[in-house]
């Protein structure tokens, strides 16, 4: 079977597919950048001093050391190099920050550098994953010849920043990481003054450097003209050069080139997933009962995405809700005492400064023991429906419970957005079976997305008439959550359904001119 994703304005995805996948748990957004942020500890940055590392304005590039070595480790599918270059972005006596934000899914995105006075203007960004082509890195061998050219984009939201100076502040207030929803509508990126970040993405991807053969290289990283121009970087400040000895992974074994690098990876995650805290378990309600008030969420559906079909029958997709703000969304859950597979679920209210001022019940939450679940879900958060041309229900997804996370990025723009949500995947969020209480959030400017690919959850096609039909995702369907309007809950995504029996194909029109993952990159949601 063959799939075929839509490329053009207007343009329509057509998907025959037989997408035999068994997705896990899913691994929520920062892992890979949660290594990257791990891998910074290391020897202290040279070359400039604290007091001259920082441009009075603007950023300036440091690197760790004057020579690093990267290894390399080869298969008959090809070769991988994975190591860190050591190369920083350094923010000066005031902090870097960049608010990029599209107005409409058909507008490209704007990027702005925030700054006293009157903002900067940046080049478009390609998506929300940082500043396109930031940094261009230029490897020349021992001759002096240039073998490889690589560009970069930079993401200043790093999960460990680290202080270039000591008088620096003692936290940063930025988001950890620049992951995004293909239907994102804002972003803020930025370095607190006195910081550094790495330049370039996860040194343990595996796609950081170009293909290298053994040997000595001179690596430059230098900031783009554009950049440079936009930000007022000398080029002296905005360029650095580290000597690369490009190695063989002895350690690895032969069968398996990347066992050392899995290995790696495995520890490092391990270890931050031992520095997680535990889920929040409230024993008792805190607070008077009150009548909702003050800041509240207000619950947004994105449209349906990741749209395919499994198996030639299953009508497969990724559906978002997000906290369109200001307020949060707080859901206690509390211990029943007569059914130990249920809580009792209540909403918590705030005040404009963040004090705790009530709550009000607003259903339940229930555990579910199923393989690659085994957590709490909060009942009646959205529905997903796929219905026909005049809106009428045909098949309903079995999904009906949610275990609320912050898993994307959508508008850190919005009033009372939380740049640092801390419950950002499962861990967090969901408890355990011996939780006498969970807390399950979603903070004002985050979504949290659910992949529908499994049988009774995606929409089984079988018997059904070819022609136009929509996938509805209706957030807070029963209204028992407390929020800020309900008239912005629902969203339909058309899809034209055709085929024949056991190979049902999906056509689905483009938004504006968003570009989103097929069907098949999808894996990295999972389902829950």
């Amino acid at each position: 079977m063959v799939h075929t994703i839509f490329t053009g304005h207007g343009a329509w995805t057509d998907v025959r597919s037989r997408m035999n996948r068994s997705l896990g748990a899913r691994v929520r957004r920062g892992t890979m950048a949660v290594v990257l942020g791990l891998a910074l500890a290391g020897p202290g940055l040279v070359g400039l001093t604290p007091a001259d590392a920082a441009a009075k304005s603007g950023l300036t590039l440091e690197r760790s050391r004057s020579s690093v070595t990267v290894f390399r480790a080869a298969d008959d599918e090809g070769a991988y190099l994975y190591g860190d270059l050591g190369v920083y972005a350094v923010a000066g006596k005031k902090a870097f920050e960049v608010e990029a934000k599209r107005s409409s899914y058909a507008k490209r995105i704007k990027a702005t550098w925030v700054r006293k006075g009157k903002d900067k203007k940046l080049p478009a960004p390609a998506d929300f994953t940082g500043l396109s082509k930031f940094s261009t890195t230029t490897y020349t061998n021992a001759a002096g010849k240039v073998v490889a050219r690589s560009t970069s984009t930079f993401c200043p939201n790093t999960y460990l920043p680290v202080r270039r100076r000591p008088s620096a502040p003692a936290t940063s207030p930025y988001p950890a990481g620049c992951d995004f929803n293909p239907y994102s509508l804002g972003a803020v990126w930025g370095i607190q003054a006195g910081y550094a970040v790495p330049l370039t993405g996860d040194p343990y991807s595996g796609t950081a450097f170009p293909d290298l053969p053994l040997g000595v290289y001179q690596a430059t990283i230098s900031v783009a003209p554009a950049y440079r121009k936009a930000l007022g970087l000398s080029k002296r400040k905005s360029t650095v050069s580290v000597k690369v000895i490009v190695k063989a992974d002895e350690q690895c074994d032969e069968e398996d080139p990347m066992g050392c690098l899995s290995a790696m990876r495995a520890r490092r995650v391990a270890a931050q997933e031992r520095s997680v805290s535990a889920a929040s378990q409230p024993r008792k309600l805190s607070g008077k009962r009150a009548k909702p008030s003050g800041p509240l969420p207000d619950l947004r559906s994105l449209p349906a995405w990741g749209i395919g079909v499994d198996q030639g029958r299953y009508l497969t997709f990724s559906a978002t809700v997000w906290n369109g703000g200001p307020g949060r969304l707080v859901v206690d859950g509390f211990r029943s005492t007569k059914d130990p597979d249920l809580m009792k679920a209540y909403q918590y209210f705030f005040t404009k400064s963040g004090k705790q001022k009530g709550y009000a019940k607003v259903g339940g939450m229930e555990w579910d023991p199923r393989d690659g679940h085994e957590h709490w879900h909060f009942q009646d958060f959205a529905t997903y429906r796929l219905v026909d041309s005049k809106k009428k229900l045909v098949v309903r997804s079995a999904k009906e419970a949610f275990c609320l996370a912050n898993t994307d990025a959508i508008d850190y723009s919005v009033k009372g957005a939380n740049w640092q949500p801390d419950n950002t995947d499962l861990r967090t969020s969901c408890g355990d079976r011996a939780s006498l209480g969970v807390r399950e959030v979603l903070d004002a400017g985050s979504g949290d997305t659910y992949a529908q690919y499994l049988p009774g959850q995606s929409f089984d096609l079988q018997g059904l008439r070819n022609g136009t039909y929509y996938i509805q995702i209706k957030a807070n369907p029963a209204k028992v959550l407390y929020e800020k309007r309900t008239s912005n809950n629902v969203s339909y995504r058309k899809v034209v359904i055709g085929g024949t029996a056991g190979d049902r194909t999906v056509k689905v029109a483009k938004v504006g001119i968003i570009n989103e993952p097929s069907p098949m990159d999808m894996e990295s949601h999972g389902t829950r």
